[in-house]
């Protein structure tokens, strides 16, 4: 296998994932959040709970703009942070009960998105791509969890 080609290819999905991403979410955060902000909530929604350093990690974010960020969606009241009985030094960020709801809203809206692109898909198609997406899932985008 020509490694080079198989990297440009992948480099081809990623920007296509991207575009696409994009595309079925623009317009699917409150126009009270900025996108930095709804990016947080977003991964809050897959990953919670989460370390202030993960979110930084993740948002490609200095720990200080990390932390306004999440100060600004705690007044908000769309997440916030809570101690574990184990280790009181760490703390965990979650949504909140107004932000769970938030975020399962634009999911909806995503989500329509999403099975709008798909409608043509016959059910042998939908298969290769649940397939698809549990491989590129386990080989190419794990991390680690």
């Amino acid at each position: 296998m020509d490694k080079t080609a198989f990297f440009q290819k992948f480099v081809a999905f990623t920007t296509a994932v991207h575009e696409v991403t994009y595309e079925i979410t623009k317009d699917a955060k409150s126009d009270n959040l900025t996108p930095v902000q709804y990016s947080i909530l977003e991964y809050l929604a897959v990953s919670q709970p989460v370390t202030l350093s993960q979110i930084s990690d993740c948002q490609h974010m200095s720990m200080p703009n990390t932390s306004r960020e999440l100060k600004k969606l705690s007044e908000k009241n769309l997440c916030e942070k809570f101690e574990v009985a184990e280790d009181r030094r760490k703390q965990y960020i979650r949504l909140s009960k107004e932000g769970q709801a938030m975020m399962n809203e634009a999911f909806k809206r995503i989500e329509g998105r999403f099975l709008q692109r798909i409608k043509g898909a016959s059910e042998d198609d939908l298969d290769e791509i649940d397939h698809a997406l549990d491989v590129l899932l386990s080989k190419v985008f794990h991390t680690g969890k």
